[in-house]
């Protein structure tokens, strides 16, 4: 009975990836229709820059046009432990196959509205960034693109355009998102060290994995922001939404004590990211155990106890048979 309560509250545990109610939805972090509170006044609480133009219907941060750059930045600082950002967002544009870029990205940082070269952002930067990439430079064929990958840096590491991020990336996987004729939506959840990036691509409601990843620190008062960009090919990079939900989670005395917003961005790994070559997706790096983890641990050790019965019952066996036939 104690094994089965085990394996249902990790099994439970596991089931529970998304938020969303309504309740929970923090509205000076939320972008949402019909976009109020956008604009470069003393009460915004979003600001953007570069060729970001603000619609009744989308946010759209670049248009299909070559070399340009846009973002739009939250001016107020987040200071909750634990959160899920869900994104609403369309890449399209009249681009063919691999004739389209540069993607989208979701940050949330140190540092806002500094223009530079990663998706229109700065390239070292502090915290969390998560790139929605729809162009290959790397000519590595594992991953395929559009492709999207997180990267958490404290400001010491500048990112590599040459091979799309692969030395930094913690985990990613490929998406088809590019000119569906509805919109696609991400949510990143940060909670107890733990980073889960979930996507829906198809307009189901149904939500899955592309990175889940333990040993995740991030501090608090940073700021959410998007950003994209086009070089010499060129895509509409669109915001519809960006939903900020803070999710109920206790913490231990030792926790709850910490000064959260001195603490360094940083990621704890058995080994680095880019030697992370028989696992491209990054889901089985160092990280705290999921609900189907243990449950294959405790088979392993079941068996493993069960296996260690038989052996020991045959040689008790033999051995008693040794014996009687020297009496």
């Amino acid at each position: 009975m104690p094994l089965l309560f085990l394996l249902l509250h990790f099994t439970l545990v596991q089931c529970d990836i998304t938020d969303g109610n309504a309740e929970h939805l923090k509205r000076e972090h939320s972008l949402m229709k019909p976009y109020q509170g956008v604009g470069s006044s003393p009460s915004s609480q979003w600001d953007f820059w570069g060729s970001t133009l603000v619609t009744s219907s989308y946010v759209r941060l670049t248009p299909d046009e070559r070399s340009r750059q846009g973002s739009i930045w939250n001016t107020v600082p987040v200071y909750l432990k634990d959160w899920e950002m869900h994104v609403q967002y369309k890449i399209h544009g009249s681009g063919k196959k691999n004739l389209h870029g540069d993607g989208i990205a979701i940050w949330y940082t140190k540092e806002r509205l500094h223009p530079g070269s990663v998706f229109g952002s700065n390239a070292k930067f502090h915290g969390l960034a998560l790139f929605i990439d729809t162009y290959h430079n790397d000519e590595a064929a594992d991953r395929s693109f559009p492709y999207i990958y997180a990267i958490v840096n404290n400001g010491s590491l500048p990112y590599d355009h040459g091979n799309d991020g692969r030395n930094s990336e913690l985990g990613g996987c490929s998406s088809e998102i590019r000119n569906k004729d509805h919109d696609t939506y991400l949510a990143i959840r940060y909670s107890k060290g733990r980073l889960t990036v979930m996507i829906d691509i198809d307009d189901k409601n149904e939500w899955k994995e592309c990175i889940d990843i333990g040993g995740v620190r991030l501090p608090t008062g940073y700021y959410f922001g998007a950003s994209a960009a086009t070089g010499d090919l060129s895509d509409n990079h669109d915001i519809i939404s960006m939903k900020m939900y803070q999710l109920m989670v206790e913490h231990t005395p030792d926790e709850d004590s910490l000064d959260w917003t001195k603490i360094e961005p940083s990621v704890s790994l058995l080994k680095s990211p880019k030697d992370n070559i028989d696992d491209p997706t990054g889901n089985f790096r160092s990280t705290p155990l999921t609900g189907w983890k243990v449950f294959l641990l405790l088979l392993c050790a079941l068996l493993g106890i069960v296996v260690c019965g038989v052996v020991g019952a045959v040689v008790f066996q033999k051995r008693q048979e040794r014996n009687r036939r020297f009496y």
